[in-house]
C-alpha cells in the first residue's frame, strides 16, 4: 500500500497520477524510460522492459519512437518481455501480438531480434506449461524488469490476469474472460474468431518488476481504475494486488479519473470550492445516498454525510434544495431545437433562429439511433433541417456471415431476373468467392470491405427513414483514417479534418450533435472527436460559429450522472418503441456491441435500459416521472 501525503487522495491505497490527456501522460512515461535507458546504458548494464500491447500504450510507443529518431535514443542495450499472446494464433495473424509489437514498435527501432521475447503463442497445448518455465527462467536470467508497463482491462485484468488470478501466480495459459472475448470481438471481425486462450504473465511475475506504470484513458475504464486504487486488494478484481507493490504508479487521463473520489465526490476528501456545478454534483449525490427527492432534504442529512460546509455557505436546507431542483428541472426540455417563440431564459436551447440547421455526427453507423434516435425525430418533426454525417463506414464492425448473406442476395435477385442487365452480379459474385476463401486469420480484401460498407449504408438509411428522417439528409463521409485501417490503430489524416471542415462549412450549422469526447482515445468516436474538433479549430474565425452549439451525447454503454445532464429530452412509451425499431435496421449490428451489461445482449435492449435508466434517476431527483429520457451535455467549443 501506499499511503498518500493529499488529503484529497486520502482513499487512493497507491499513487495515481492524472494528466491532461493521455498524450501528455505518455509524454511523462516516456521520457522517464528513456532516462533509465541512458543511466542503465551509461554504467554498462542493459535496461529489461516488461512491455503491453492492446490500443492504451499505442501513444506510449509512438513516444518512444521519436525519442529515437529526434533525440537519438539507443534501443541496443534493451531487452523487451511482452506480457502476454494469444494461443493458437499463428504470428502473421493481424492480431497476434508478436505482429502488433513489430509494427507499432520493435520496427521503428535499434532493438536487436534477439533481445525481444514475446510468450510463444503457437506452441502445442502439451508444451504450453514447459515454455512458460522457460519464459519465466529468461525473465530471471536478464536480472528481473526493471520496468513493467501496464494497462488495464474492464474486467480489471492485467495481462490477461483474468478476475480469480491469484497473487502468487506465474507465466501460465488462461481462459479467456467472456467480456474480454467480447471486447476483442471487432478486432477479429466476430466473436467467433476470438480465441478463447491466451498465455499470460502471472500476477506474482508482474510484481516482482522493480518498477510498475499502469496507463488507463477513456471513461470506460474510470470505474476499475477507481476500484483498483481505493477498494482493497481481491483475486476478483487482479489490478489490485498492484497495491502490495512498493513502486507502483498509474498514469491516467481525465476521464479515466472520473470516478476517484477526489474527482467525482471531493466533499469525501477534503475541503472544496462550492462552485455551482459542484454544489450540484454534491446535493444530487446526497439526494441520492439518503434517498430521498432533492425537496426533501434536511439539515441533517447535510451535516450527517459531511456536507454542513455546503450549508454554511449557501444554505439554509430548504433554500438550496430549491435552487438545484429548479437547475435540474430546466434541463428538461420537449423542444431540443429550441421552442419557437418561448421565453428561453431557463430553457437548455434558444428559441431562434427557427428551424435550425443540425448537423448529427455519428462515428459509425447506429451511434446517432443509439444515443439520440429520439430527439432525431424530435428535431424532424419540429421542423428542423436535420443532416446526419456517419463519419465512416462501419465496415470493420460487420460479420462475414452479414456480407455472405448480402452477397447471395444480389446473386438471387440476378436469376429471378435474368432478362434485366444485373452489373453488381459479377462484383457480388467476387465477394462471395472470397469470402468463401477467407479463413478467420485473414482481413478483409477492399471488396468485402466495399459490400460491408455498402450494406451498413442501406441499413442506416432505413434507420433513418424509421426516425422520420429523409434518407437525402445522410452523407456517408467514410473518412480515409477508418478505410485505411483497423480497431485500435487508427492515425488521423489531413483529408479526414478537411472532410469536416467542408461539410461544416456547406451547412453552417446551429446545432452540432456529436459523441465520443471522453471516449478511449484509439476508439472510434475518441477519433472522430478528435477530428471534428481540429474542424471546429479551422473554422472557428467562420460568421456561422458564433451561433452554433456543440452538443455531446452518449452511447447506451456510458452512463450519465444527473449532475452532468445539461439538456434532457423525454420522450413517450410510443416514442421510445419507435426509437427501438430505428435500432432494428442496423441488423448486422446486432449483438455486436462490446457491452453486455445485466445481460442485456441486444443493442436495442441497450439503448432501451439506458434511457429508461435516466428516466428513472430524475424521478428518484423528485422530478417528473418519464418513460425515457435521452441526455446531453453541452461542450463550449
Amino acid at each position: 500500500m501506499n499511503p498518500s501525503t493529499s488529503e484529497s487522495q486520502q482513499r487512493e491505497r497507491l499513487k495515481t497520477v492524472v494528466h491532461a490527456s493521455a498524450d501528455a501522460a505518455s509524454a511523462l512515461v516516456a521520457a522517464d524510460i528513456a532516462a533509465l535507458i541512458r543511466q542503465n546504458t551509461a554504467a554498462g548494464r542493459p535496461t529489461v522492459l516488461g512491455l503491453a500491447t492492446g490500443s492504451t500504450p499505442v501513444r506510449l510507443y509512438r513516444e518512444l519512437i521519436r525519442l529515437h529518431r529526434e533525440e537519438k535514443l539507443s534501443f541496443k542495450k534493451v531487452i523487451t518481455f511482452n506480457l502476454d499472446e494469444y494461443h493458437g494464433l499463428p504470428r502473421t495473424h493481424p492480431e497476434s501480438y508478436w505482429r502488433f509489437m513489430h509494427e507499432q514498435l520493435f520496427n521503428h527501432l535499434d532493438l536487436p531480434a534477439a533481445s525481444i521475447n514475446v510468450p510463444d503463442g503457437t506452441v502445442p497445448r502439451a508444451d504450453v506449461f514447459a515454455s512458460c518455465r522457460v519464459y519465466e527462467e529468461k525473465i530471471r536470467a536478464a536480472g528481473g524488469l526493471d520496468l513493467q508497463v501496464l494497462g488495464i482491462g474492464r474486467t480489471g485484468h492485467i495481462g490477461f490476469n483474468e478476475p480469480g488470478s491469484g497473487r502468487d501466480s506465474r507465466t501460465r495459459l488462461v481462459t479467456l474472460d467472456a467480456l474480454t472475448r467480447r471486447d476483442a470481438a471487432r478486432d477479429f471481425l466476430g466473436e467467433a474468431n476470438v480465441p478463447r486462450h491466451a498465455i499470460t504473465m502471472g500476477v506474482g511475475t508482474i510484481l516482482d518488476a522493480k518498477r510498475i506504470v499502469l496507463l488507463a484513458w477513456g471513461e470506460a475504464k474510470a470505474r476499475v481504475v477507481a476500484d483498483a486504487v481505493e477498494q482493497p486488494p481481491s483475486d476478483a478484481l487482479p489490478a489490485s494486488f498492484l497495491q502490495g507493490h512498493a513502486a507502483v504508479a498509474f498514469h491516467v487521463d481525465q476521464a479515466a479519473a472520473g470516478e476517484l473520489t477526489r474527482v467525482r465526490d471531493p466533499w469525501l476528501v477534503g475541503t472544496v470550492t462550492w462552485t455551482p456545478a459542484v454544489a450540484r454534483r454534491a446535493v444530487v449525490w446526497l439526494s441520492q445516498q439518503v434517498k430521498k427527492p432533492v425537496l426533501k432534504l434536511l439539515e441533517e442529512d447535510y451535516s450527517e454525510h459531511g456536507m454542513a460546509d455546503l450549508l454554511t455557505e449557501q444554505g439554509p436546507a430548504y433554500g438550496l434544495n430549491i435552487r438545484i431542483f429548479n437547475e435540474i428541472q430546466h434541463t428538461i426540455t420537449g423542444w431540443p431545437g429550441g421552442k419557437p417563440g418561448a421565453d428561453d431564459t431557463h430553457r437548455p436551447e434558444r428559441a431562434a433562429p427557427h428551424p435550425k440547421r443540425v448537423v448529427v455526427f455519428s462515428p459509425e453507423p447506429s451511434d446517432d439511433v443509439l444515443g439520440m434516435g429520439g430527439t432525431l425525430r424530435r428535431l424532424v418533426d419540429q421542423g428542423h433541417n436535420v443532416t446526419v454525417a456517419y463519419q465512416t463506414s462501419g465496415n470493420l464492425g460487420v460479420p462475414d456471415e452479414e456480407a455472405t448473406m448480402a452477397a447471395e442476395l444480389v446473386l438471387e435477385l440476378d436469376r429471378a431476373s435474368a432478362a434485366f442487365e444485373n452489373p453488381g452480379a459479377k462484383f457480388a459474385r467476387e465477394v462471395r468467392r472470397q469470402l468463401g476463401a477467407k479463413s478467420a486469420f485473414d482481413g478483409d480484401t477492399p471488396e468485402i470491405r466495399q459490400l460491408k460498407g455498402i450494406l451498413r449504408r442501406g441499413e442506416a438509411r432505413a434507420s433513418l427513414q424509421a426516425c422520420g428522417v429523409d434518407a437525402a439528409r445522410a452523407r456517408f463521409l467514410d473518412l480515409p483514417f477508418y478505410e485505411r485501417g483497423r480497431y485500435r490503430q487508427f492515425q488521423i489524416g489531413d483529408a479526414d479534418v478537411a472532410a469536416l471542415v467542408t461539410l461544416l462549412r456547406e451547412v453552417k450549422p446551429h446545432q452540432i450533435f456529436a459523441t465520443g469526447r471522453a471516449a478511449d482515445p484509439s476508439s472510434v468516436p475518441a477519433v472522430c472527436f478528435e477530428i471534428l474538433r481540429r474542424a471546429l479549430t479551422q473554422t472557428s474565425g467562420d460568421p456561422w460559429r458564433a451561433a452554433c452549439r456543440l452538443w455531446l451525447y452518449r452511447g447506451p454503454d456510458r452512463n450519465w450522472a444527473p449532475a452532468e445532464i445539461e439538456m434532457a429530452v423525454p420522450f413517450s412509451p410510443r416514442e421510445l418503441t419507435q426509437k427501438i425499431q430505428a435500432i432494428y435496421h442496423h441488423k448486422s449490428q446486432r449483438s455486436q456491441s462490446p457491452v453486455f451489461a445485466a445481460g442485456l445482449h441486444e443493442a436495442w435492449q441497450q439503448a432501451e435500459h439506458h434511457n429508461r435508466a435516466i428516466a428513472l434517476s430524475y424521478d428518484a431527483l423528485g422530478l417528473a416521472e418519464y418513460e425515457a429520457i435521452e441526455a446531453f451535455e453541452r461542450d463550449p467549443a
